[in-house]
């Protein structure tokens, strides 16, 4: 079952390099979390998708928001990519257990071993405010203005 607006935000431990993880429990009474999921590193769509959670970045951290994008690709493979794109964000890897994130949050397809798109904000203690889930491959050039809009109306 997929996580949905006003659902309570599953707890997730996510590598970014060998030595050093990401949990949402990091975030509770800080920050908000945009927690996005998407499918490969190094492919157009998703790098389009990067490139445009970086040029809204510090609008994102204005809002008191961190911006994690995640997926089933190694630690290593995900720090590579995100040097490429000179990204400022974390990137998380869901490799280990295989997409046990993806799952909790009902975003892991099966058939290709990869998590569909999906983006989940949560708020400062841990109930998700917005949410989108793609099944398809088509791009969501709705993600950063309606998550930011989200974010608004929260604050």
């Amino acid at each position: 079952m997929t996580v949905g607006t006003g659902d309570r935000a599953p707890e997730f431990d996510l590598a970014i390099t060998h030595r050093e993880r990401v949990r949402l429990s990091d975030f509770h009474g800080r920050s908000n979390v945009l927690l996005v999921f998407h499918p490969f590193a190094f492919t157009p769509v998703c790098e389009d998708e990067a490139r445009d959670l970086q040029a809204n970045l510090d609008a994102f951290r204005a809002a008191e928001t961190e911006v994690i994008l995640v997926s089933c690709d190694s630690s290593a493979a995900r720090q590579a990519w995100k040097r490429e794109l000179g990204a400022e964000y974390v990137f998380a890897s869901d490799f280990w257990p295989h997409g046990e994130a993806a799952k909790a949050y009902g975003v892991f397809n099966e058939r290709n071993g990869a998590p569909h798109r999906g983006t989940f904000l949560i708020d400062k203690e841990g109930t998700v405010i917005w949410s989108l889930v793609k099944r398809d491959d088509a791009y969501r050039e709705e993600l950063v203005p309606d998550s930011l809009e989200a974010l608004g109306e929260a604050g």
